[in-house]
């Protein structure tokens, strides 16, 4: 089966050598399914047979054509058994059948001698593409996969862009797509929706049929094309229609390169866009519209596009049938994709999305469903590299590995993530996330599409003696400005020990090489103030895992005015009616770099109103850190315009407590709660 494009007019059509070779005789084709995508395969054929490329010798179909759609002289057959016992056999058959019946056709076909063309998904398993791939070897038959994205000519322009490096080294590669799809759409055949029939593999679903080409095309681009270019897949599987297939999924792919590919689709958006794959390189990236071979590209020279011819497939084939030329998309190509549909095949069925995060609209058969917010949520986890589950998508299935949670009076107020699964160039590192009021209103934010690297309440910076701690882009006094450079490194917890209302935790800052940069020993407290407030303090002393000391720096103290974040930082949530305030002012440009004993944060958040008071330690010289108009964070600036320096007879000491309340304080009320305090703030 194939995937409909969103493209306003079909992309361009090249022409193989093959239609010049007049002196050819025609190809005797067989098509086995003359109805959906089938039909698509008639009129290209109608269009080779009129160059004189191709002869169609039969159909086969038990519901056959409407009289009058062939020529006189075209076998009309009820099955392809049918087809091949009246003879001769054709030189090349085409399959534009239900999934579940590729495999056994495809392996008639080569038995008898013929080349074939079969939609994808290839097969339905990969035991079935391991039989029909094995046949076809040692029957030294072409078996080409209906993957028309793949003859592409963007796709050998995309790797000479890569080669030349002008997006500089490859990041990640991830494929988006949102598509629509009403109740029609599976009612069309009885394997629509199925991950099997009558106990056939069918494996229909988002990933593997709809939007498979999306897939397809992004291993593709990141050099994954066979069985072994696949190092592992991870699924993360839903659905908001009533399937057994998945149509709202995340597949995470690692190449045994080393690269990260991240597809992020749905069939339930609230409107149909074009699926892209980007590359996404240090110094640029790279935006294939596939749908409409279009090739966006950025860089610091600025954004240009082109639009790229395709290359036929089936017009491929016959060339390589004449000349020996390579297949664009054979079926040993596609072994990667048939890992991921092995993948999702053998994982747990998908998870079906409530119906309080859905929207039906539409009537009849033409109803479809809405997921609320999921063009955002595929963007977000394209850009972070992280599923459903992990951006804490509200539908979506906890993450497997449960964090740390800090409780108090048995409800949770607070979980840590590991940050195992952060992607490496967002430095992995602990931190909370969801922190929330007593009343449940969430009030951190983590992997946001604005900075993906941000991640809830925690600690990180980003110069340790020239190694990224904080993720994303470094800022460098040699370049004046922000640059991908790998350097990353990652915060691992080493040992931990939690009572009630205490987590104390030893921690290793680990190097790229995975050597030891500093030792941090790292304690969260907790506790009720009143009944609208409790109070979070952080403590941490940072202390060099050498002899030599540490140099903790940030873009400030490499000279980037007023950027001298690190140390303690705390990501918020997008918030209506925003106000910071400390004691002698507010707004953002008068608080940020200020030093003052606190620092108050006051928003409605999903409509309700929340404050955080953010206490310094007594003493403390550090200025607040302070983002408001840009995205919304506060933090306390340990190297706001020199770099601290921790040694083994002096480490850096920093804490920090947070009273979290419900309801908007004014100034009065915030200086009421920190007296209220005592010596414990």
């Amino acid at each position: 089966m194939t995937e409909t494009t969103t493209a306003k007019s079909p992309p361009e059509t090249v022409r193989s050598e093959v239609v010049s070779s007049r002196n050819v005789s025609p190809a005797r084709i067989a098509l086995v399914g003359a109805h959906g995508y089938g039909l698509h395969h008639l009129d290209n054929l109608q269009r080779l047979q009129a160059e004189g490329l191709v002869e169609l010798v039969g159909v086969a179909d038990p519901n056959p054509p409407a009289t009058g759609t062939l020529g006189k002289d075209v076998g009309v057959y009820s099955s392809l058994d049918e087809l091949l016992s009246a003879g001769p056999v054709p030189d090349v058959v085409i399959l534009a059948t239900p999934i579940q019946t590729h495999a056994p056709l495809a392996l008639a076909a080569i038995a008898a001698g013929a080349d074939v063309y079969m939609e994808k998904p290839p097969v339905g398993s990969m035991a079935q593409f391991d039989a029909v791939l094995a046949a076809a070897e040692e029957a030294g038959s072409l078996v080409q996969v209906g993957f028309q994205s793949l003859g592409s000519h963007a796709l050998p322009a995309i790797e000479r862009l890569i080669a030349s490096g002008e997006i500089g080294e490859v990041r990640s590669v991830g494929a988006e797509g949102t598509w629509v799809r009403n109740l029609a759409y599976f009612k069309r055949s009885r394997w629509a929706g199925k991950r099997s029939l009558e106990g056939t593999d069918v494996v229909d679903g988002v990933a593997t049929n709809a939007l498979a080409h999306a897939v397809a095309t992004a291993l593709s681009i990141a050099a994954a094309r066979t069985v072994s270019d696949v190092a592992s897949v991870e699924t993360d599987l839903y659905h908001a229609h009533d399937t057994e297939s998945d149509d709202t999924s995340v597949i995470r792919v690692r190449t045994s390169a080393g690269t990260l590919v991240l597809c992020a689709l749905t069939l339930c958006a609230d409107e149909q866009t074009a699926p892209s794959i980007t590359v996404f390189g240090t110094q640029g990236k790279a935006e294939l519209f596939y749908t409409e071979d279009l090739l966006a590209i950025t860089t610091p020279d600025g954004e240009r596009s082109e639009t790229f011819p395709r290359t036929d497939l089936l017009e491929n084939l016959l060339e390589a049938r004449r000349t020996g030329a390579a297949l664009l998309s054979p079926l040993k190509g596609t072994g990667a994709f048939m890992t991921v549909l092995e993948a999702i095949r053998t994982a747990e069925p998908p998870l079906p999305i409530g119906g309080e995060h859905v929207k039906w609209e539409g009537d009849g058969d033409a109803a479809r469903p809405v997921i609320h917010n999921i063009r955002a949520l595929i963007r977000r986890a394209v850009l972070s590299q992280s599923t459903f589950s992990e951006l804490g998508a509200s539908w979506a299935k906890p993450p497997e590995k449960a964090g740390v949670r800090l409780i108090l009076d048995g409800t949770t107020l607070a979980v840590e993530n590991d940050g195992g699964n952060i992607m490496p160039t967002s430095s992995p590192r602990p931190y909370l996330h969801p922190v929330s009021t007593l009343s449940g209103t969430v009030v951190t934010d983590h992997l946001p599409e604005d900075h993906v690297w941000h991640l809830g309440a925690g600690v990180a910076i980003q110069d340790v003696d020239g190694v990224n701690f904080w993720g994303g882009r470094t800022y460098t006094r040699q370049s004046g400005a922000y640059v991908w450079r790998p350097d990353h490194g990652r915060i691992v917890i080493t040992s931990a020990e939690q009572v009630e209302g205490s987590l104390t935790q030893n921690l290793e800052w680990l190097a790229p090489d995975g050597h030891a940069v500093l030792r941090e020993r790292r304690e969260w407290n907790w506790s009720a103030v009143d009944p609208n407030t409790w109070l979070l303090s952080l403590g941490f002393t940072l202390s060099p895992a050498g002899d030599r000391p540490v140099s903790l720096g940030s873009p400030g103290s490499n000279g980037r005015h007023e950027g001298g974040y690190g140390g303690f930082f705390w990501r918020l949530p997008a918030g209506q009616n925003v106000d910071v305030r400390t004691a002698s002012g507010s707004g953002e440009a008068t608080v940020h770099g200020s030093v003052s004993p606190w620092l108050a944060w006051s928003a409605e958040v999903g409509g309700k109103g929340a404050t955080l008071v953010f206490v310094a330690a007594p003493g403390s010289v550090d200025p607040w850190f302070v983002r408001v108009s840009g995205y919304p964070g506060v933090g306390q600036a340990l190297a706001w315009e020199e770099p601290a320096i921790a040694s083994a007879g002096d480490p850096v000491e920093r804490s920090v407590t947070v009273l979290v309340a419900d309801g908007r304080l004014d100034t009065s009320g915030i200086q009421h709660l920190i007296d209220s305090l005592g010596d414990n703030s």
